[in-house]
């Protein structure tokens, strides 16, 4: 089957706000559908894509009966693993109701904002921490912290930025209710 969008998880994560993606090592991963995942025994990948054909477990018809991804999209509510499920409910919401494109585009998005955070703030140190504020945070939240960390940020080493950066979105995070850690 042609795979269009694979940095989109059959289940509705985004590959695209993983650690694992932003990986430079030979461990990087290049997102669920890619020829490294699709060898892993997911059962997310051998149900839809390799059984039924299809990139989202959304597409499926029996999607609304299916036990497996009831299951996942309640643990999500309360427990992540290597990578944040805040959001996944909403990205679902949003594959759903405007479409694979839509949801890539904007995922495209918040992509484009971690990599300026893990290039300008990383201290080696935060990557979890920043593709968790990417895949949490709204858009406008993410431009105007970033924004704000740059102007406040000029001429510190990038230990002193990162704490820069660490302050804005805790304190966003504080403001809103999120939560910039992944729920064990």
């Amino acid at each position: 089957m042609q795979i269009e969008h694979p940095e989109i998880g059959i289940c509705g994560l985004s590959c695209r706000l993983c650690p694992n993606y932003h990986t430079e090592s030979q461990s990087r991963c290049g997102g669920c559908k890619s020829e490294y995942r699709m060898g892993a025994g997911c059962p997310f990948i051998t149900c839809a894509v390799k059984r039924k054909g299809i990139e989202f477990c959304g597409q499926c018809a029996e999607s609304a009966a299916c036990e497996k991804w009831r299951s996942h999209r309640e643990a999500s509510h309360s427990h992540d693993s290597f990578v944040c499920y805040q959001k996944l409910e909403d990205n679902i919401a949003t594959m759903q109701q405007y479409g694979m494109d839509a949801f890539a585009a904007t995922q495209q998005t918040r992509e484009r904002l971690l990599k300026a955070m893990l290039a300008q703030f990383n201290e080696g140190r935060s990557k979890r921490y920043y593709c968790v504020a990417a895949t949490v945070l709204e858009i406008e939240e993410l431009e105007a912290a970033l924004l704000q960390a740059q102007e406040g940020s000029a001429g510190l080493t990038v230990r002193e930025k990162s704490k820069v950066l660490h302050a804005i979105l805790d304190g966003i995070a504080e403001k809103r209710h999120y939560c910039l850690s992944l729920r064990k």
